[in-house]
């Protein structure tokens, strides 16, 4: 008949509540996800650039496509500004993170920033969340698994048609861009 645990020597008794208290740990759900994929540090982004304002002539080519904005460093700054004044830069920080994440060649690098881009824009709740469906977000969090730099990409390519279809054209009309053109 089976005398249960008080038949069981007392260290072997011990060794299992350490083992239990381990497995405890180890099963609690951690406060970020993304901990468990890529647990490295952030590091400080440079300072931006002085900019040369275009000609009337160049701004007005922007007009052909939001790609010729986001070419431009100028076009850039200023539809940043926009969107800024419309509470929605954060698309276009999403995008810019996107696009440095993409030329970023260090594995470390490259884990450091993924994190900090999924936990700032991805990350349900996260301080500048952008506008992307669930499928997406499971997309682009099954791709943190095996960083490359066509991780982000699809939530990129829904962000910057949100821009193109939604913003860019408001941009366009707007006082910021009409002064440009005069």
């Amino acid at each position: 008949m089976c005398k249960g645990l008080a038949a069981l020597p007392q260290t072997c008794l011990e060794r299992a509540k350490e083992i239990k208290t381990k497995l405890g740990t180890l099963l609690q759900k951690p406060e970020n996800a993304i901990d468990l994929i890529i647990p490295y540090p952030e590091k400080p982004e440079k300072k931006p650039e002085k900019l040369q304002k275009p000609t009337p002539e160049e701004a007005t080519q922007w007009r052909e496509s939001l790609d010729r904005v986001l070419n431009n460093s100028y076009g850039l700054a200023t539809f940043r500004s926009f969107l800024r004044s419309e509470f929605s830069d954060e698309n276009i920080e999403f995008w810019e993170a996107c696009e440095d994440f993409k030329k970023t060649k260090t594995p470390l690098k490259m884990a450091t920033k993924a994190k900090k881009i999924y936990e700032d824009f991805i990350q349900t709740g996260g301080p500048k969340e952008v506008n992307i469906d669930h499928f997406t977000k499971d997309v682009t969090l099954r791709n943190l698994v095996e960083l490359s730099p066509a991780t982000f990409d699809l939530a990129q390519s829904r962000i910057y048609t949100l821009m193109e279809k939604d913003s860019f054209g408001r941009f366009l009309r707007s006082e910021q861009y009409q002064e440009l053109i005069k």
